[in-house]
């Protein structure tokens, strides 16, 4: 049930403590796939596992700005600090919680926004009487049944492949030939276990890591069912999960 399109008395006659949040990001990736690739991605793993789950959930509309102050150098990219984010879905949590929603499962889709939604929902769950856990989409065991060998990158096949199925016109296909070419095969610059790059710009002059060639829109189809299965499960499992706090140990 999706709350943007649900009046304020259809809403109220909706028997389920289950929400669903989709969060995402606005930022590059690379010349061939659209700025908002992350919400648009968040947004359909998040309906397809709703519409896959067993039960009922409310599906709450996507954040659609994250953490993503590391792809600043390029234009379009729109960031807010962490704690600008925490705190505002934190209380977005809030409201969904006013109205009975207490168990909430954030769907994500960028990278960037994983520390803090982590801690947000830590905070959450010990400090209020909300149940809160996040589910990034291309970091579940989504790959196995995937009939090409592709994994998570930036602006590579995973995303790309997802959005070619998804939006295949906000793909620019005629520039993935030359997005590929130009891509890095990894996220940073390595030494000793330490990455020394915080910025993208800095290892990436088209902003892709990971070659988006390698999959296509048959690829992103297998992904998106694969991630609303995990979706559905998780959802099912937050439904059947005992909140009840543990008590101090003296």
């Amino acid at each position: 049930m999706k709350l943007t399109e649900q009046t304020w008395t259809d809403i109220a006659a909706c028997e389920t403590d289950l929400a669903v949040l989709p969060v995402g990001s606005t930022e590059q990736h690379g010349p061939h796939a659209p700025l908002g690739t992350d919400t648009l991605t968040a947004t359909a793993v998040a309906e397809a596992g709703v519409d896959k789950y067993d039960g009922t959930a409310v599906l709450g509309p996507t954040v659609p700005v994250g953490v993503a102050a590391e792809h600043r150098q390029f234009p379009g990219t729109l960031w807010v600090s962490e704690d600008t984010f925490r705190e505002y879905v934190r209380e977005t949590i809030q409201s969904l919680t006013t109205h009975g929603w207490d168990r909430v499962v954030l769907v994500n889709g960028h990278g960037g926004n994983v520390d803090a939604l982590r801690e947000l929902c830590g905070t959450v769950v010990r400090e209020s009487e909300a149940y809160a856990v996040p589910f990034t989409w291309f970091d579940a065991d989504i790959y196995g049944d995937i009939e090409v060998d592709i994994r998570m990158g930036h602006g590579g096949p995973v995303e790309t492949s997802v959005v070619q199925y998804t939006d295949p016109d906000l793909v620019r296909e005629e520039r993935i030939e030359r997005a590929g070419k130009e891509s890095t095969a990894g996220w940073g610059e390595w030494q000793s276990g330490v990455n020394l790059a915080y910025d993208s710009a800095e290892f990436t002059e088209n902003g892709v890591v990971g070659d988006p060639r390698e999959g296509g829109a048959a690829a992103g189809e297998q992904l998106l069912d694969s991630a609303a299965t995990a979706l559905a499960e998780l959802l099912d499992a937050v439904e059947r999960r005992d909140t009840t706090r543990p008590r101090r140990r003296d």
